[in-house]
């Protein structure tokens, strides 16, 4: 199957998100103090979302053991993300900024619990503005689609596996299940897994690093946004000028950066 150039995220389609997205909300972690995707919204003024000392307090985020997703998991996530958001002389990759980390860690959390979910019936296909309509929860709806896709890929690819297909065959399934052509055995849909998965993945790949993703700062360097700097208004009135200030996350840049 030829690929649709339109059909697959850019890099161009990517900045124009951030924007749209609001680089309030990256610079605030895209999840909330809790570790939420989806959380619920607050507001905090003169103030950080915890205390040093907060047992609560949340910590760095680092690459280890995965606590939710399992081998075949993260291969396909890996391949798949990295699709979505390949590297290219602008930035990283979502896989080499620390994206599938940062799904992991979302996942074993509340998010994945579905903590600020309904997940009670009736399960019918809702509206957009009905939000999420799912018996499972997200780290239930996750592994149920990702072994779907695989089965579906494997009878369709000979056996092979997604991670295993040359590029311009996991952009056309990819397209596939953005429009929801791949079909699936089982309760879940592929167009509704790959809304879920393209939204995480620009979560994690734009969220203040202490969550695992845009490592390094990676993402925030590209589209030349500061990140949580304290104050900026000796800038607000210098349109259309990159901030000439090093980005740095809620907890600040790193201690190997500072030296």
């Amino acid at each position: 199957m030829a690929k649709d150039p339109a059909s697959i995220v850019n890099r161009r389609e990517l900045l124009a998100f951030a924007g749209a997205f609001g680089t309030a909300a990256a610079a605030a972690g895209i999840s909330s103090h809790d570790g939420l995707l989806g959380g619920p919204t607050r507001s905090y003024t003169n103030a950080l979302p915890w205390a040093d000392g907060m047992t609560d307090a949340p910590g760095i985020v680092a690459a280890g053991e995965w606590r939710y997703l399992n081998a075949a998991e993260v291969a396909f996530l890996t391949a798949a993300v990295d699709r979505l958001i390949p590297a290219d002389p602008t930035g990283p990759s979502a896989s080499e900024a620390g994206v599938v980390v940062f799904l992991d860690r979302q996942l074993s959390g509340d998010y994945g619990k579905g903590a600020h979910f309904y997940l009670g019936g009736p399960w019918r296909d809702g509206t957009p503005s009905q939000g999420y309509q799912s018996r499972f929860t997200p780290a239930q709806f996750y592994r149920h689609a990702i072994a779907a896709i695989g089965q579906a890929v494997g009878r369709s690819q000979s056996g092979k596996a997604f991670k295993d297909l040359a590029a311009t065959d996991q952009d056309a399934l990819l397209k596939q299940m953005e429009t929801g052509d791949l079909k699936l055995d089982g309760p879940v849909t592929s167009k509704a897994f790959f809304a879920m998965l393209l939204q995480n993945v620009l979560e994690g790949y734009f969220s203040d690093p202490i969550y695992g993703g845009n490592r390094d700062r990676s993402a925030w360097k590209m589209i030349g946004f500061p990140g949580a700097h304290y104050d900026y208004s000796d800038w607000v009135t210098a349109y259309n000028k990159p901030v000439p200030v090093e980005p740095v996350g809620l907890r600040g840049r790193p201690a190997w950066e500072r030296g």
